[in-house]
């Protein structure tokens, strides 16, 4: 049960009530589609004549249409609805160590436009590029806002980067130097946090239908996005779930972000992986991208490399899991890739690890199609049109 902050509450008045009704509504439609007016009501109990007056207000702004009749149970033909999916309404911008991505996408999250370029570590140069392709995009849609996904410590509250450690950014005011630019609204916040929301509203059933799960993300380090009841938790200053830096070993096989050896992020990120293989034959290899194939083709030391990785992204997952006990972990990044070479050693660690008695969780590979990441940065904007009052 959630306790009411008397600071901040305000009576459930009309308006309140009119909002929530509307976003229940809206994600029927967007989950259920096509669905009828009358299929909504018999699900929702609410009257029909709420739902045609919610129904003609959604389809006004150009979130629902009406795409024909559907088959008769006995009286008129119903009249089916679906989201409008008719053009680019948000901008992601994906930011990462190697290369930024930004791409606009239609209210379902299906991409229009995209286009990236390799990440300057001056921070104005990447940000006028940026600003550059936003927009060239912005000309092209009618773009309602811009989604940033950062791979550090942000402050979502006031659109800051507090602290990007693969480039030293600090104190930087992203979203303003942005929406200055563009004169659009930005919402920033960190990537695991961005893709953990994409997972829960654009991920399949097995994954948005839980209530609490933590998303992990293996990239060049290792982040974890938490929800909680159906919402990001993001602590204080957004800088929950900074679990990269917990530590796991000693000796690791590359240096962590933030300098030190024995952080979970120096043992189980991709950079860990391709450090492993090239101790292995001596040989570097060209990119993560590279190591995956050579192990999918079945070369040896590139499934051992990847399996010990594993095994340390099982060590860190199975402490989330007896600190959280979440209903789910999922995992994401190009790992997943070589999810079937990869899960039993994953699986078996967290299972040796997780003592008896103690409830473990499902272990899921991310649901989302193409760069979950990118994904990620368009939710910031997409899943603000189906909250509302809903996640209040």
């Amino acid at each position: 049960m959630r306790r009411i902050d008397l600071k901040k509450v305000q009576g459930a008045n009309l308006h309140t009530i009119r909002d929530i009704n509307r976003q229940i509504v809206l994600n029927y439609v967007r989950e259920r589609e096509p669905i009828s007016r009358a299929m909504i009501a018999r699900e929702t109990a609410l009257q029909r004549s709420t739902i045609s007056e919610i129904v003609e207000s959604l389809t006004s702004e150009g979130l629902v249409e009406e795409i024909g009749e559907g088959k008769s149970t006995g009286g008129r033909r119903p009249t089916l609805l679906r989201l409008r999916t008719g053009g680019a309404i948000a901008i992601g911008v994906n930011i990462t160590p190697t290369h930024t991505t930004i791409a606009s996408s239609d209210l379902a999250g299906v991409v229009v436009q995209q286009e990236a370029f390799q990440t300057d570590p001056a921070p104005e140069r990447t940000f006028n590029r940026i600003i550059e392709i936003i927009r060239k995009f912005s000309d092209q849609g009618s773009i309602e806002g811009i989604g940033v996904s950062i791979p550090g410590l942000v402050n979502p509250a006031t659109g800051n980067v507090i602290f990007v450690p693969y480039f030293n950014w600090r104190d930087l005011p992203i979203a303003e130097t942005i929406s200055q630019s563009t004169g659009l609204p930005v919402t920033i916040d960190n990537d695991a946090n961005a893709v953990a929301l994409a997972e829960l509203w654009f991920g399949r059933p097995e994954v948005r239908e839980a209530r609490d799960f933590i998303f992990v993300l293996v990239a060049d380090g290792v982040g974890t996005g938490i929800i909680f009841d159906g919402q990001v938790y993001r602590g204080v200053r957004g800088a929950a779930g900074e679990f990269g830096h917990m530590i796991v070993g000693s000796d690791a096989p590359v240096a962590c972000s933030c300098g030190n050896d024995d952080c979970w992020e120096a043992f189980a990120s991709e950079r860990a992986a391709t450090a492993r293989y090239r101790k292995l034959t001596g040989v570097s290899t060209p990119n993560f991208a590279t190591l995956i194939e050579r192990a999918l083709k079945g070369e040896q030391n590139a499934t051992a490399a990847l399996t010990e990785t594993a095994r340390y992204l099982g060590i860190g997952i199975s402490n989330l899991i007896v600190g959280f006990s979440p209903e789910a972990v999922i995992v994401g990044g190009a790992i997943t890739r070589a999810w079937s070479l990869i899960e039993g050693a994953l699986t078996e660690k967290i299972e040796r690890s997780v003592r008896r008695g103690l409830p473990s969780a499902r272990i899921l590979r991310s649901t989302l199609n193409g760069d979950p990441t990118l994904m990620g940065a368009l939710s910031l904007v997409l899943a603000s049109k189906f909250a509302g009052a809903v996640a209040a």
